[in-house]
């Protein structure tokens, strides 16, 4: 039996980084944001690499779903975009997948946004959209999926993915916690524009945010309204129990 896991992100999170880190289990088979492509052709937004990504991947999304569902192996680890799903693609082939959530502050986010992309939306940054998709899961399983916020896996990226492997019903391997440098096969066409930082990585940095950014107001304006989205996801996010005798960790 495959189990395929759909781990759903905005973008400038550690989607990338996460991604290494379960494509280093020898189990695993990974896919990078396979409906970039459609997302693409649907919208009709420039992005970097706009031409390269069309012809990279299917443009329709059942193509796309098509192709996923053919993917063999122990373990298939799907990297989604939440903004990539356009209200117009179909999500019932999501139930045969144990469906994950990464969070990020958001104004965490668009801070660094911006420095890949200089224009960006509520729609771009996807919490709304992820939210949905939480939303919709949680009420189809009767519970809360697995959120896993980007700052905790940096902090304590052993009991962090150990919390999330357990909540997905695989066991947790230390390969996940280092990879080699590099480019991979698996990445997106996409990846010399996006991929620099993570190219150069061997393994999860320390925590990333450190404050709260200063944003110019039209960006704040995007802050705050995706806030009270990703608090909502928040409040779902994985905590790692402490040893006997120790406080919770705050976070």
């Amino acid at each position: 039996m495959t189990i395929r896991i759909a781990m759903w992100s905005g973008p400038r999170n550690i989607s990338t980084a996460m991604m290494r880190s379960f494509e280093n289990r020898p189990d695993c088979t990974v896919v990078d944001e396979p409906f970039y492509a459609a997302y693409l052709a649907e919208t009709g937004l420039d992005h970097p690499m706009r031409d390269e990504v069309l012809a990279s991947q299917p443009q329709g999304w059942e193509a796309v779903v098509a192709g996923l569902d053919g993917l063999p192996g122990p373990v298939v680890y799907e990297k989604h975009m939440t903004h990539h799903m356009r209200p117009g693609f179909g999500l019932d082939w999501t139930t045969g997948r144990a469906n994950a959530f990464l969070i990020r502050d958001p104004a965490q986010v668009l801070a660094s946004y911006v420095v890949k992309r200089g224009e960006v939306t509520l729609d771009d940054i996807g919490v709304v959209r992820q939210a949905e998709l939480f939303a919709r899961e949680a009420d189809r399983l009767g519970h809360a999926p697995p959120v896993v916020r980007g700052a905790d896996v940096l902090a304590d990226p052993a009991g962090t993915l150990g919390a999330l492997c357990a909540a997905l019903g695989i066991g947790f391997d230390p390969a996940m916690l280092s990879w080699p440098a590099g480019r991979r096969d698996s990445d997106g066409v996409w990846a010399p524009a996006w991929y620099d930082a993570v190219e150069r990585s061997t393994g999860f940095g320390p925590p990333q945010d450190r404050g709260e950014p200063v944003l110019p107001d039209d960006l704040r304006r995007i802050a705050d309204a995706a806030r009270p989205y990703y608090e909502a996801l928040a409040g779902y996010r994985l905590t790692i129990a402490p040893p006997p005798g120790e406080l919770p960790r705050s976070g």
